[in-house]
């Protein structure tokens, strides 16, 4: 089991790794998107959304059995992802949001091995995506009185965590002129 939620190494020690982080309808999916083509690079989808599609497909709601199930299948992505990428892995989710998101939809649940996985994964750093951006209904999103609570509660996690992280915030341009700077930077210290 520990397998399956551990990082692998692509054996290149030179590739940076950033996560795209926050609450729902904070365009983290866009940014992934835009700088992997912006970067000649890959990115990891988030798998949390087509796992959730697929339930909603089956009229079944997710619960705190679906947590595990779903880091898996993250963290299987983030791992099958790393062999294509080229000096940079864009990530749309992690297991920190795994928890964060289990934590506040299970009363604190979250399980042992995820959190786990959660706190040693490394990344280089966190795009925090502040929640000044338009939410958008989209069948699956069913927090947009909740903002402010969910970003609070992730940006506790990377400060309880130690995580480096950058916040994100402005339009759809400004958010990806910070991104494309803050990894200009990284890549530039690698080299």
């Amino acid at each position: 089991m520990e397998e399956k939620l551990k990082q692998i190494s692509d054996g290149n020690s030179n590739c940076i790794k950033v996560v795209l982080y926050g609450p729902e309808s904070t365009g983290k999916s866009s940014l992934a998107k835009e700088l992997a083509a912006y970067f000649d690079t890959v990115y990891v989808k988030e798998f949390s959304r087509t796992y959730a599609e697929t339930k909603a497909e089956q009229n079944l709601k997710l619960t705190k059995g679906d947590v595990l199930p779903i880091a898996i299948g993250q963290m299987n992505s983030e791992n099958e992802q790393l062999k294509n990428a080229n000096r940079l892995l864009i990530c749309d989710t992690d297991l920190l949001e795994t928890k964060v998101y289990s934590e506040f939809y299970y009363n604190g649940f979250c399980p042992d091995i995820v959190e786990k996985y959660a706190l040693e994964n490394t990344y280089d750093l966190y795009f925090l995506t502040y929640i000044d951006s338009p939410w958008e209904a989209d069948g699956i999103r069913d927090q947009p009185n909740s903002r402010l609570k969910m970003f609070t509660a992730f940006e506790q996690a990377l400060v309880d965590s130690k995580k480096k992280y950058c916040i994100v915030k402005g339009s759809f341009e400004e958010r990806l002129n910070i991104c494309i700077t803050q990894i200009h930077e990284l890549l530039n210290k690698v080299n």
